[in-house]
Parts: structure tokens; sequence; C-alpha cells
């Protein structure tokens, strides 16, 4: 067969690549990472958590961030490409969460965390290749953050060595989504070849943390303060704030998302090395939490129905569980980290929780809700 008759072939059609069935079976043990994650963030705090076993404060940080987080990213990209093959990178960094709070040696489960890292880089190429988009190039670069950071998990079992990798993931991830949605209404020719300079620079500078680190962190918190400018610059959100409903929410979501990003940002910028106590908590939450949480949050009603092909329809009681991540955020670092209070650090530490299983619980209402009406 000809090359020419390759192309005009009729692509062979997988229906159930499309069932919302299938893709919810990838969804299932990132919930599980979720649930486990939290109940270790619990364990940490020293609070009552549901279960106290000693593996899950061990598996906290990557659990959330590449078991949870980037399922969900991983599952997002694979039913852009539409492939059978594509499905592998959230089937794999799934099951590594369930390997990793399992009884299994954590060498198991780090392997196979490389392997659906890797696997979701793979996803991008073809995608890549359709347009030669920006978007996906930061993306791209995204996720080579991602299996540089699982990678060196496997000989470096301290996460604040690896913090600056997991941020780039999800930061560098992110912001090409931003991109995209935001593309219509930017005006400037130089938005994203400003985006693109930033995002490779934000993936050396990254390097830079683990080679030079005393020149590394300051300038990699830079870079990401560089990032959050041209997110607050040229993302929709300042205008869509004026407006009402889920436009509002998102904006809202994004803004205050933006904010706790700048927060790390400067932390970042004025240390000389990995972070440690409270500059280090301040750190890791005000990006995981504050930051790619929000995001979460934000895109839920927009992202999930292009996903899992179910309704997500807006309620504005969606606002009761944003508020309160973002309140207790302020808790748990103004007057936990930094003013040094130990009560209010674990009484925004919870409180954190309850907003995280809060929004996922109304979330879960909404779809099935939705599911129940006529429509």
């Amino acid at each position: 067969m000809t090359a020419t008759e390759q192309r005009h072939k009729p692509r062979r059609k997988v229906p159930f690549l499309r069932k919302p069935a299938f893709r919810m079976l990838f969804l299932l043990p990132a919930g599980a990472a979720l649930l486990v994650g939290l109940n270790a963030g619990l364990q940490l705090l020293g609070a009552d958590a549901p279960l106290k076993i000693d593996r899950f404060p061990q598996v906290h940080g990557m659990l959330l961030v590449l078991s949870f987080v980037g399922t969900v990213i991983a599952l997002e990209r694979s039913v852009a490409l539409n492939k059978a093959w594509g499905y592998t990178s959230p089937a794999l960094l799934g099951i590594a969460g369930l390997l990793l709070i399992s009884p299994l040696d954590l060498r198991i489960g780090k392997t196979v965390l490389l392997a659906g890292t890797i696997a979701m880089t793979l996803v991008y190429i073809p995608l890549w290749r359709r347009q030669y988009d920006n978007v996906v190039l930061i993306q791209i670069l995204g996720a080579v953050a991602a299996v540089a950071a699982a990678a060196l998990w496997l000989r470096i079992p301290g996460i604040p060595i690896l913090l600056p990798f997991l941020v780039a993931f999800v930061v560098l991830t992110i912001a090409g989504e931003r991109l995209e949605l935001a593309r219509i209404g930017i005006a400037s020719p130089a938005a994203e070849p400003l985006l693109l300079a930033a995002g490779l620079a934000l993936l050396s500078t990254t390097l830079a943390t683990l080679l030079w680190p005393a020149a590394g962190y300051p300038l990699f918190g830079m870079v990401l303060l560089a990032l959050v400018a041209w997110l607050v610059v040229y993302d929709a959100a300042r205008k869509t704030i004026r407006s009402q409903g889920l436009p509002r929410y998102i904006a809202a979501c994004l803004l205050a998302g933006y904010g706790w990003l700048a927060v790390a940002g400067v932390v970042l910028a004025v240390h000389q090395g990995p972070l440690t106590g409270s500059a280090y908590d301040v750190a890791i939450h005000a990006v995981f939490l504050g930051f790619t949480i929000s995001m979460i949050m934000a895109h839920a009603p927009v992202i999930l129905p292009a996903v899992l092909r179910k309704p997500l329809p807006y309620t504005s009681g969606f606002w009761a569980p944003a508020v309160l991540l973002h309140l207790s955020l302020a808790v748990r670092i103004g007057l936990g980290d930094a003013a040094g209070i130990h009560g209010a650090w674990v009484a925004g530490g919870v409180l954190n929780v309850i907003a995280i299983l809060l929004f996922a619980a109304m979330a879960v209402r909404q779809a099935t809700h939705a599911q129940k009406d006529p429509a």
C-alpha cells in the first residue's frame, strides 16, 4: 500500500473508547489515590486520620501529584488522541498509585509510575504532529518534568529535592491549557512566544536546582513569577471575573490560584537550596492546593463532561468548597507557617481536606443528578 493510499484509508473506529464507563474506569484508581493522599495528609498533620498506616505519608506527595493529578491529565490527553494505546498512560499512573499504597516493595510502584509518565509523554508526540502547536509543546515540557521527577524518585527518596520538577509538571501543563482556552482573546502576537520561552526557562532552571541549587532555586522562583505574570496579563479571567454564573466562578478560582502560585514563586526565589520546614510547607501547598486544586475546581464543570461524556452542571454551591479551600489555606500558611501557630496549621490543613472532599461530593451529586434529567 502506498503512502497516499494509507493516508486516505478510512480510520478504524474503536467505539468503546468513547463509552463513559470505559473512561470512568481510569478515574477509579485516581480517586483512590486522592483519598489515600488526603488520609496521609491528615497523618502528617497529626490529626485523627481514618487509616493510620506508616507507608501512606511516605508516598503522600507523589500519590497526589502523579497518580491523581497525573492520571486526570493523562486521561484528558488520551481522549484527545483517541487511540487505544494512548490509554496506557492513565492506566499505568492509576495502577502505580494502587501499588504505592499496597504492601508491595515501593520500587515496584515507583517503576510503574515512571512508565506511566513516559507513556504520557509519548501521547503528546502524535498530538504535536497534528498541529505543531505551542500549546502541545508547552505541555510536552511539563510531561518531561514529570518523567524526571518519577525517575529521580527511584534514586532520591526526599520529595523536597524533586519539588521543582513536580511544580514544573503541573504549572506547564495548566499554562498550556490556559493558552489554548484564552487564545481567541489574546491580541498580542508576542504572547505565545513569551509563554513558550518561559516554559523552556522553567524546565531549564528545574534542572539547575538539581545541579547548581544555590543559583537554580532563585532562578526557578523568578521564572515561576514570570509565568504567573503572563497568566495574569493574558488570561481572560481578569475580564470574566465581572460576569456571572460559571464564567465568574472559573475566573475567581483561576485568579486565586495564580495568587498562590506567586506566593510559591517568592518563597522559592529567596532560597538557595531544597526547601525545609515552614518554607517547604508553604511552597508545596501553595502550588498543589492553592493553584492545582483550584484549577481542578475551575475546570471540572467544563473539562470533565468532555472527557467522560457525562454532564456536570454548574451550581452556585461550588463556591462553598472553593472559598473554604482558599480561606483554610490562608489560615494554614498565614497563621500556621508564617506566625508559627501550630493549632492554626493543623486546623487549616484539616479544612483543606474537607474542602476537597466537599467539592468531590458535590461534583458526584451534580453528575448523577444530571443523568436523571430527561434532557
